[in-house]
């Protein structure tokens, strides 16, 4: 049986978003019960100014979502025919872009009514129940084989970084 390959730039992006997204998602936990915990709050507080902390990670992450999801919706469009994959990159979208919207002010000064903190709790959590599902199913369909191949460092030929435009201008070609 071939070993499974992913694509390069699928890979630089993937890896990019699988280290800030539990980063955020991590933070968002602290700033939350920091801030809000209406439902509950950690047993433990930890230094530092987390909501800070999170609004640079989600700064950070919002480059490489915008790229995530446009190479999504372009050479990675048949991926997303796996409903695991199209909710992950839906609650990352609703994530990231909720988070944009929201003023930091908001949460230091008790405010929690917006309608957009609101979304963006909710996609806190969609967010970790979509990870969860994409783990799942990725190891469903390939098991550890396509898990590893999603880190591997190898790259073939026609798969280098100066190729991926050329690899996106096809995908639109194909599309049609």
């Amino acid at each position: 049986m071939a070993r499974p390959y992913q694509p390069s730039l699928l890979r630089l992006l993937h890896g990019a978003t699988a280290l800030l997204v539990p980063l955020a998602w991590l933070t968002g936990l602290l700033v939350y019960s920091d801030y809000d915990g209406r439902i509950g709050r950690l047993p433990l507080t930890l230094p530092g100014e987390w909501i800070d902390i999170h609004g640079t990670v989600g700064v950070l992450l919002w480059p490489i979502a915008l790229l995530f999801g446009l190479y999504a919706l372009t050479a990675g469009r048949a991926r997303l025919r796996q409903p695991a994959n199209a909710i992950a990159l839906l609650a990352l979208v609703l994530a990231v872009g909720s988070g944009k919207l929201m003023e930091e002010d908001w949460l230091r000064d008790g405010q929690f009514q917006h309608a957009v903190y609101s979304v963006h709790l909710l996609a806190w959590l969609l967010i970790a129940l979509a990870v969860a599902l994409h783990v799942a199913a990725v190891l469903r369909r390939g098991g550890w084989p396509l898990a590893r191949s999603m880190a591997s460092v190898q790259v073939r030929a026609g798969d280098l970084p100066g190729q991926w435009f050329g690899q996106i201008r096809r995908s639109f070609k194909a599309g049609r």
